[in-house]
This record gives C-alpha cells, sequence and structure tokens, in this order.
C-alpha cells in the first residue's frame, strides 16, 4: 500500500508539473493595435515574453479593432489575450463592461499621457488660446473648402476623444466658426506632413507620447484651467453633443497594459509580469521615435531595449 501510495504521489507532482509547463506554455495572442505606440508596446511585451520568460507570444496581425480585443479577452478562450494601450477615460466602455463589470480584465499600473489641441509653431503668435480661435478671420484662416468654416482635426471615427473635441468645442462657443474633420490618424499624418511642409494653417488634436512632437515643432493651443463642473459628460448617450458640457482643459489620460484573466491559469508568468508592467512614457517616446519617424522595424527596438535594460524586465517579472 505504501508503494502504491507513493506511485500516486509521484504521479500527481508529475501531473502537477506538467500542467504548470502547459499553461506557462500556452501562447500569449497580443492585439494589433494601429498605432505605433501601442505596436512598440506590444513587440517589447513579445519579447520579455518570448526571451527572459521563456514562453510564446503572437502578435495577431489584423486584430486591431479594440472592441474584438476586449471580448476576446472577456471570452477567455486565447483569440485575444492583451491589449496593450487602453487609453482612459476614451475607452471608458470596455472598462465598465469588462474590467468594472464581469472582472475578466486585468491592467497593470498607468502611465500617463496628454490630450491637447496643436498648432506649428509658424502659427503660434496668431493663435495662442481658445480666446484666438473665436475670432472669425482666424477660423477663415484654417477653412480649406471654403464653406465659412475652418476646420480641425478631432481624430478618429471610432475615439471618444473625438466626441470630446466636439463638445469642448460646442462648450467654447466656437460651433459657429469651427467643424470638425473626422479621419483615421494614419491619412492626418499625412495632411500634417503636406501643411507642414508647404507653412500652411492646420489645427489639431493630439496626444503625447507620440513621434510627430520629436518630428515637427508643434504648439498647444492655451485652454482654461480645470475647474469643478467643468467637465461634465455623457459619449455614450444618443445625444451626446447637446447634454455634454466641457469647457477647460483636459486631465491626463491614464494609460494601460489590459490582459485576459485567464491567463492567471493559463500562463501565470505572463500574468504576474503583465500586471506589474510599469511603463515610463519618455522610454515609449524613444520606441516610438526609432519606429516612427526613423523607419526601425519595432521587433528589433524592442528585442535591443530589453536585453539592454534587464534590470527593468526583472522589476517586471519577479
Amino acid at each position: 500500500m505504501k508503494l502504491f501510495g507513493n506511485l500516486l504521489a509521484g504521479a500527481a507532482v508529475s501531473a502537477l508539473f506538467a500542467s504548470g509547463a502547459a499553461a506557462q506554455d500556452a501562447t500569449v495572442k497580443i492585439g494589433d493595435l494601429s498605432w505605433t505606440g501601442a505596436s512598440a508596446i506590444a513587440h517589447v511585451i513579445e519579447a520579455v515574453i518570448d526571451g527572459p520568460l521563456d514562453s510564446e507570444a503572437e502578435i495577431v496581425t489584423g486584430l486591431s479593432d479594440g472592441n474584438v480585443i476586449a471580448a476576446g479577452m472577456d471570452k477567455g478562450d486565447g483569440s485575444a489575450d492583451v491589449y496593450t494601450d487602453l487609453w482612459m477615460p476614451n475607452r471608458e466602455a470596455i472598462w465598465n463592461e469588462y474590467i468594472d463589470g464581469a472582472q475578466t480584465v486585468g491592467h497593470n499600473i498607468p502611465y500617463l499621457g496628454t490630450q491637447k489641441m496643436y498648432v506649428p509653431s509658424y502659427m503660434a503668435e496668431r493663435v495662442k488660446s481658445v480666446e484666438d480661435l473665436k475670432d472669425p478671420e482666424v477660423a477663415a484662416m484654417f477653412d480649406k473648402d471654403g464653406n465659412g468654416k475652418g476646420e480641425y482635426w478631432a481624430g478618429d471615427a471610432g475615439w471618444n476623444s473625438t466626441r470630446m473635441w466636439q463638445v469642448k468645442f460646442k462648450s467654447y462657443g466656437l460651433s459657429e466658426l469651427w467643424e470638425p474633420e473626422i479621419l483615421p490618424d494614419a491619412t492626418f499624418k499625412a495632411q500634417l506632413q503636406t501643411a507642414i511642409q508647404r507653412e500652411q494653417p492646420i489645427l489639431f488634436y493630439y496626444w503625447t507620447p507620440e513621434w510627430v512632437h520629436a518630428a515637427y515643432d508643434l504648439t498647444p493651443i492655451e485652454e482654461p484651467e480645470r475647474t469643478e463642473g467643468c467637465e461634465n459628460v455623457d459619449l455614450e448617450k444618443e445625444d451626446w453633443l447637446e447634454v455634454s458640457n466641457f469647457s477647460c482643459a483636459s486631465s491626463d489620460a491614464e494609460i494601460f497594459v489590459a490582459y485576459s484573466k485567464t491567463l492567471e491559469k493559463r500562463n501565470p508568468p505572463v500574468a504576474k509580469f503583465l500586471s506589474q508592467m510599469q511603463l515610463d512614457p519618455d522610454v515609449v517616446n524613444e520606441w516610438i521615435l526609432k519606429i516612427g519617424r526613423d523607419g526601425m522595424d519595432p521587433r528589433d527596438v524592442a528585442e535591443d531595449w530589453v536585453a539592454n535594460n534587464m534590470d527593468t524586465v526583472n522589476e517586471w517579472i519577479n
């Protein structure tokens, strides 16, 4: 009986190790978000998992819809495990449904990003603040289609920040003079490059960290300081523009790495790493510069950084 008991115990230990190894070897599926910062973070996560963690990760080509990634993390079937750059409050609906609501998605400690309206610095003397945008002569300088209103880039169609800027322009009393352009980020960047090469007026929303701030000399538009009640928005309501008010500067955004909590069982070392990963926005900006401005391969940038910054990586994984 003692021999049989020892055999059972040995079998149990073997099964436990086999189960742990299988869990640690589960391939982690990383979202392929379209902007450069998200891509840089995705490749660093992949490099850490494939390297120091001795596991396996895959950036899933074309998995670029944040809602699809979030639904996959919630499902927990391994179709989508990591949302690399979750901006809050821009993605509040995802946060409310899966992190606070279903509690199927975890996250790390965020880094901070800014959200402002910019002009090229050659326009900064003429356009310094929101008050300057109330001048019809200023608005006319930005009127590209001749309809009597100046255009500003508010963002992509899928972003809450795009609605936010429309609320801001309404709240500042600018709706009669200005109208939003709602275009994909890549399309806007091409417009920005052309405008700056020709020193043309262009007004646009942008955020940090991003490589455009290193590539071009940009100046933010001054907005009123934040006061109690200056921001009262509900961007999910059908009549979001009418019921919302936002008449002050935006607070800094919190930007998270989010992951499926099923990784805690499917690949515990990776789940621990993702929960402890703490990004420095200045470092993220360096990655973005090398990839977005200098054209370096994001895999090379990530692997070089991991190899040269193992003290930081060890803080994330241990």
